[in-house]
Protein backbone atom coordinates (compact mmCIF):
# COMPACT_ATOMS: atom_id res chain seq x y z
CA UNK A 1 0.00 0.00 0.00
CA UNK A 2 1.16 3.42 -0.48
CA UNK A 3 2.09 6.31 1.87
CA UNK A 4 1.50 8.75 -0.75
CA UNK A 5 -1.55 9.30 -2.85
CA UNK A 6 -1.50 11.81 -6.02
CA UNK A 7 -5.01 13.39 -6.10
CA UNK A 8 -6.30 15.04 -8.68
CA UNK A 9 -9.24 17.60 -8.46
CA UNK A 10 -11.80 17.10 -10.74
CA UNK A 11 -14.42 19.68 -9.44
CA UNK A 12 -13.63 22.22 -11.81
CA UNK A 13 -14.79 19.79 -14.85
CA UNK A 14 -15.99 16.51 -14.13
CA UNK A 15 -17.41 18.45 -10.98
CA UNK A 16 -19.50 21.56 -13.27
CA UNK A 17 -20.10 19.48 -16.33
CA UNK A 18 -23.71 18.19 -15.14
CA UNK A 19 -24.55 21.34 -13.49
CA UNK A 20 -27.92 22.99 -14.70
CA UNK A 21 -27.60 26.76 -15.93
CA UNK A 22 -24.00 28.09 -16.81
CA UNK A 23 -21.03 28.57 -13.85
CA UNK A 24 -19.33 31.89 -15.01
CA UNK A 25 -15.75 31.87 -16.18
CA UNK A 26 -14.41 33.74 -13.07
CA UNK A 27 -16.02 31.63 -10.79
CA UNK A 28 -14.45 28.10 -12.43
CA UNK A 29 -10.66 30.23 -12.51
CA UNK A 30 -11.73 30.90 -8.88
CA UNK A 31 -12.53 27.38 -7.77
CA UNK A 32 -9.24 26.43 -9.74
CA UNK A 33 -7.10 28.77 -8.20
CA UNK A 34 -8.90 28.03 -4.51
CA UNK A 35 -7.84 24.15 -5.61
CA UNK A 36 -4.17 25.48 -5.92
CA UNK A 37 -3.98 27.44 -2.70
CA UNK A 38 -5.47 24.14 -1.04
CA UNK A 39 -2.89 22.41 -2.58
CA UNK A 40 -3.85 20.62 -5.75
CA UNK A 41 -1.32 19.77 -8.18
CA UNK A 42 -3.19 18.32 -10.39
CA UNK A 43 -6.78 19.39 -11.80
CA UNK A 44 -8.67 18.76 -14.36
CA UNK A 45 -9.40 21.84 -15.87
CA UNK A 46 -11.91 21.55 -18.69
CA UNK A 47 -13.17 19.24 -21.24
CA UNK A 48 -12.74 19.65 -25.08
CA UNK A 49 -16.36 18.65 -26.33
CA UNK A 50 -18.85 19.75 -28.33
CA UNK A 51 -20.85 23.11 -26.38
CA UNK A 52 -24.10 21.64 -27.98
CA UNK A 53 -23.16 18.59 -25.81
CA UNK A 54 -21.83 20.09 -22.78
CA UNK A 55 -23.19 23.58 -22.54
CA UNK A 56 -21.20 23.75 -19.41
CA UNK A 57 -17.94 23.19 -20.95
CA UNK A 58 -18.13 26.11 -23.84
CA UNK A 59 -15.97 27.91 -22.30
CA UNK A 60 -13.00 25.30 -22.13
CA UNK A 61 -10.63 28.21 -23.85
CA UNK A 62 -11.50 31.29 -22.11
CA UNK A 63 -10.83 28.90 -19.04
CA UNK A 64 -7.15 27.70 -20.05
CA UNK A 65 -6.38 31.47 -21.15
CA UNK A 66 -7.19 32.65 -17.66
CA UNK A 67 -5.28 30.06 -15.91
CA UNK A 68 -2.30 31.13 -13.72
CA UNK A 69 0.41 30.55 -15.14
CA UNK A 70 2.18 27.28 -14.25
CA UNK A 71 4.99 24.55 -15.10
CA UNK A 72 3.68 21.08 -15.26
CA UNK A 73 5.89 20.15 -12.42
CA UNK A 74 4.16 22.93 -10.08
CA UNK A 75 0.50 22.25 -11.43
CA UNK A 76 -0.71 19.95 -13.89
CA UNK A 77 -3.67 21.50 -15.69
CA UNK A 78 -5.71 18.12 -17.58
CA UNK A 79 -7.84 18.86 -20.42
CA UNK A 80 -10.21 16.15 -21.15
CA UNK A 81 -10.98 14.90 -25.19
CA UNK A 82 -12.66 12.22 -26.90
CA UNK A 83 -11.29 12.43 -30.23
CA UNK A 84 -8.55 13.81 -32.11
CA UNK A 85 -10.58 17.19 -33.01
CA UNK A 86 -10.95 17.60 -29.23
CA UNK A 87 -7.17 16.92 -28.85
CA UNK A 88 -6.09 19.71 -31.46
CA UNK A 89 -8.20 22.22 -29.25
CA UNK A 90 -7.28 21.47 -26.32
CA UNK A 91 -2.93 21.21 -27.98
CA UNK A 92 -4.03 25.41 -28.12
CA UNK A 93 -4.33 26.36 -25.12
CA UNK A 94 -1.71 26.12 -22.08
CA UNK A 95 -3.02 22.71 -20.75
CA UNK A 96 -0.07 20.19 -19.94
CA UNK A 97 -1.97 16.60 -20.64
CA UNK A 98 -4.90 15.39 -22.02
CA UNK A 99 -7.40 12.96 -21.03
CA UNK A 100 -8.54 10.29 -23.46
CA UNK A 101 -11.85 8.29 -22.88
CA UNK A 102 -12.22 4.49 -23.64
CA UNK A 103 -15.66 3.30 -23.02
CA UNK A 104 -15.57 -0.19 -21.91
CA UNK A 105 -19.16 -0.79 -22.88
CA UNK A 106 -20.98 -0.08 -26.13
CA UNK A 107 -24.07 1.07 -24.84
CA UNK A 108 -22.22 3.76 -23.27
CA UNK A 109 -20.04 4.47 -25.58
CA UNK A 110 -22.49 5.34 -28.63
CA UNK A 111 -24.25 7.64 -25.96
CA UNK A 112 -21.58 9.00 -24.57
CA UNK A 113 -18.74 9.17 -27.62
CA UNK A 114 -21.28 7.77 -30.59
CA UNK A 115 -18.25 5.07 -31.24
CA UNK A 116 -18.13 1.61 -30.07
CA UNK A 117 -16.00 0.44 -27.23
CA UNK A 118 -13.57 -0.96 -29.72
CA UNK A 119 -13.54 2.52 -31.24
CA UNK A 120 -12.76 4.65 -28.30
CA UNK A 121 -9.42 2.20 -27.62
CA UNK A 122 -8.54 3.46 -31.29
CA UNK A 123 -9.15 7.20 -30.47
CA UNK A 124 -7.52 6.69 -27.15
CA UNK A 125 -4.46 5.52 -29.08
CA UNK A 126 -4.60 8.34 -31.48
CA UNK A 127 -5.16 10.74 -29.33
CA UNK A 128 -2.07 9.48 -26.92
CA UNK A 129 0.25 9.42 -30.17
CA UNK A 130 -0.90 12.66 -30.96
CA UNK A 131 -0.21 14.33 -27.68
CA UNK A 132 3.21 13.04 -26.98
CA UNK A 133 4.62 14.36 -30.74
CA UNK A 134 3.33 17.58 -29.00
CA UNK A 135 5.69 17.08 -25.74
CA UNK A 136 2.24 16.39 -23.31
CA UNK A 137 1.28 13.83 -21.14
CA UNK A 138 -1.54 11.58 -21.90
CA UNK A 139 -3.84 9.39 -19.38
CA UNK A 140 -6.40 6.61 -20.98
CA UNK A 141 -9.34 6.49 -18.29
CA UNK A 142 -11.71 3.10 -19.31
CA UNK A 143 -14.97 4.80 -18.39
CA UNK A 144 -18.06 2.31 -17.27
CA UNK A 145 -15.34 0.13 -15.75
CA UNK A 146 -17.45 -1.26 -12.76
CA UNK A 147 -20.77 -1.27 -14.57
CA UNK A 148 -22.80 0.54 -17.52
CA UNK A 149 -26.78 1.60 -17.38
CA UNK A 150 -27.04 0.33 -20.65
CA UNK A 151 -24.81 -2.97 -20.90
CA UNK A 152 -25.34 -4.08 -17.12
CA UNK A 153 -22.19 -6.43 -16.07
CA UNK A 154 -18.36 -5.75 -17.08
CA UNK A 155 -16.44 -8.37 -16.88
CA UNK A 156 -12.87 -7.45 -15.32
CA UNK A 157 -11.28 -9.63 -17.99
CA UNK A 158 -13.20 -6.71 -20.48
CA UNK A 159 -11.57 -4.15 -18.88
CA UNK A 160 -7.87 -5.70 -18.61
CA UNK A 161 -8.02 -6.23 -22.14
CA UNK A 162 -8.80 -2.61 -22.83
CA UNK A 163 -6.16 -1.75 -20.77
CA UNK A 164 -3.57 -3.84 -22.30
CA UNK A 165 -4.35 -2.49 -26.15
CA UNK A 166 -3.96 1.15 -24.85
CA UNK A 167 -1.11 0.36 -22.69
CA UNK A 168 0.54 -0.45 -25.76
CA UNK A 169 0.81 3.24 -26.74
CA UNK A 170 2.28 4.23 -23.41
CA UNK A 171 -0.03 6.40 -21.43
CA UNK A 172 1.20 8.23 -18.32
CA UNK A 173 -1.58 6.50 -16.90
CA UNK A 174 -4.96 4.14 -16.41
CA UNK A 175 -7.68 5.46 -14.71
CA UNK A 176 -10.78 3.39 -13.86
CA UNK A 177 -14.14 5.17 -14.08
CA UNK A 178 -17.10 3.92 -11.87
CA UNK A 179 -18.87 6.50 -13.88
CA UNK A 180 -22.31 5.65 -12.43
CA UNK A 181 -21.33 4.71 -9.09
CA UNK A 182 -21.72 0.99 -8.82
CA UNK A 183 -18.53 -0.42 -7.61
CA UNK A 184 -18.05 -2.16 -3.92
CA UNK A 185 -14.75 -2.60 -2.51
CA UNK A 186 -14.17 -6.08 -3.50
CA UNK A 187 -15.24 -5.17 -7.56
CA UNK A 188 -12.55 -2.48 -7.23
CA UNK A 189 -9.55 -4.77 -5.88
CA UNK A 190 -10.61 -7.52 -8.24
CA UNK A 191 -10.65 -4.94 -11.40
CA UNK A 192 -7.61 -3.92 -9.97
CA UNK A 193 -5.79 -6.81 -9.90
CA UNK A 194 -7.17 -7.83 -13.44
CA UNK A 195 -5.40 -4.31 -14.71
CA UNK A 196 -2.10 -4.65 -13.37
CA UNK A 197 -1.61 -8.28 -14.66
CA UNK A 198 -2.60 -6.77 -18.37
CA UNK A 199 -0.29 -3.68 -17.83
CA UNK A 200 2.47 -4.02 -16.11
CA UNK A 201 4.27 -1.27 -14.81
CA UNK A 202 1.67 1.40 -15.83
CA UNK A 203 0.10 3.46 -12.74
CA UNK A 204 -3.50 2.81 -11.58
CA UNK A 205 -5.67 5.78 -10.90
CA UNK A 206 -8.99 5.53 -9.71
CA UNK A 207 -12.31 8.00 -10.31
CA UNK A 208 -15.07 7.19 -8.08
CA UNK A 209 -18.84 8.43 -7.67
CA UNK A 210 -20.47 8.20 -4.64
CA UNK A 211 -24.60 7.55 -6.35
CA UNK A 212 -24.87 4.48 -3.60
CA UNK A 213 -22.75 5.75 -0.88
CA UNK A 214 -19.90 3.43 -1.45
CA UNK A 215 -16.76 5.70 -3.32
CA UNK A 216 -15.27 6.56 0.08
CA UNK A 217 -14.56 2.59 1.06
CA UNK A 218 -13.92 2.04 -2.59
CA UNK A 219 -10.90 4.48 -2.65
CA UNK A 220 -9.68 2.59 0.52
CA UNK A 221 -9.99 -0.59 -1.14
CA UNK A 222 -8.07 1.09 -4.19
CA UNK A 223 -5.26 3.16 -1.88
CA UNK A 224 -5.06 -1.24 -0.42
CA UNK A 225 -4.93 -2.53 -3.58
CA UNK A 226 -1.88 -0.46 -4.83
CA UNK A 227 -3.33 2.64 -6.50
CA UNK A 228 -0.94 5.76 -6.91
CA UNK A 229 -4.08 8.31 -7.46
CA UNK A 230 -7.36 9.37 -6.96
CA UNK A 231 -9.89 12.09 -8.13
CA UNK A 232 -12.26 13.88 -6.15
CA UNK A 233 -14.18 16.52 -6.49
CA UNK A 234 -14.61 19.61 -3.98
CA UNK A 235 -17.86 19.32 -2.02
CA UNK A 236 -18.55 16.12 -4.19
CA UNK A 237 -20.08 17.98 -7.23
CA UNK A 238 -20.96 16.02 -10.42
CA UNK A 239 -22.34 13.88 -12.94
CA UNK A 240 -22.43 12.57 -15.99
CA UNK A 241 -24.66 13.78 -18.42
CA UNK A 242 -24.81 10.77 -20.72
CA UNK A 243 -25.51 8.31 -17.44
CA UNK A 244 -28.60 8.15 -15.92
CA UNK A 245 -28.63 8.66 -11.88
CA UNK A 246 -24.64 9.31 -12.33
CA UNK A 247 -24.83 11.59 -9.55
CA UNK A 248 -21.59 13.19 -7.70
CA UNK A 249 -17.77 12.41 -7.25
CA UNK A 250 -16.65 11.32 -4.26
CA UNK A 251 -15.84 14.40 -2.24
CA UNK A 252 -12.46 15.65 -1.86
CA UNK A 253 -12.93 16.65 1.41
CA UNK A 254 -14.06 13.73 2.56
CA UNK A 255 -11.22 11.26 0.81
CA UNK A 256 -8.68 13.90 2.24
CA UNK A 257 -10.19 13.36 5.78
CA UNK A 258 -9.98 9.82 5.71
CA UNK A 259 -6.48 9.37 4.20
CA UNK A 260 -5.23 12.49 6.53
CA UNK A 261 -6.13 10.75 9.65
CA UNK A 262 -5.14 7.10 8.16
CA UNK A 263 -1.61 8.73 7.72
CA UNK A 264 -1.45 8.75 4.36
CA UNK A 265 -0.12 12.07 2.74
CA UNK A 266 -1.47 14.12 -0.23
CA UNK A 267 -0.12 17.56 0.20
CA UNK A 268 -3.84 18.70 0.20
CA UNK A 269 -5.09 21.04 3.51
CA UNK A 270 -7.87 19.60 4.64
CA UNK A 271 -9.12 23.21 6.00
CA UNK A 272 -9.06 24.83 2.93
CA UNK A 273 -10.57 22.48 0.72
CA UNK A 274 -13.38 23.09 3.80
CA UNK A 275 -13.41 26.61 3.31
CA UNK A 276 -13.79 26.37 -0.88
CA UNK A 277 -16.64 23.19 -0.26
CA UNK A 278 -18.38 26.11 1.60
CA UNK A 279 -17.73 29.22 -0.94
CA UNK A 280 -19.01 26.85 -3.71
CA UNK A 281 -22.09 25.71 -1.91
CA UNK A 282 -22.63 29.95 -1.59
CA UNK A 283 -22.19 30.06 -5.24
CA UNK A 284 -24.63 27.46 -6.38
CA UNK A 285 -26.80 28.29 -3.56
CA UNK A 286 -27.51 25.28 -2.43
CA UNK A 287 -26.24 22.24 0.37
CA UNK A 288 -23.54 20.28 -1.29
CA UNK A 289 -23.08 16.70 -1.05
CA UNK A 290 -19.64 16.65 0.57
CA UNK A 291 -20.12 15.73 4.59
CA UNK A 292 -16.75 16.98 6.29
CA UNK A 293 -17.21 20.26 5.37
CA UNK A 294 -20.36 20.32 6.78
CA UNK A 295 -19.70 18.31 10.24
CA UNK A 296 -15.61 19.69 9.72
CA UNK A 297 -12.17 18.07 10.92
CA UNK A 298 -11.50 15.78 13.67
CA UNK A 299 -12.79 18.09 16.86
CA UNK A 300 -10.19 20.02 18.45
Amino acid sequence: MNTRIEMVEVAARDGLQNEPGFFPTADKLELIERAIASGSKRIEVASFVHPGRVPQMADAEAVCAGLPKRGRDDVTYIGLVLNKRGALRALETQVHELGAVISASDGFGTRNQGRTSDETVEDAIEIIRLGKDHGRSVQATISVAFGCPFDGEIAPSRVAELARKVAAAGPREIELGDTIGVAVPTQVKAVMAAVKIAAPGIPVRLHFHDTRNTAVANAWAGVEAGATTLDASIAGIGGCPFAPNATGNVATEDVQYMLQRSGIETGLKLHGLIETAQWLSTKMGRTLPGLVSRAGGFPK
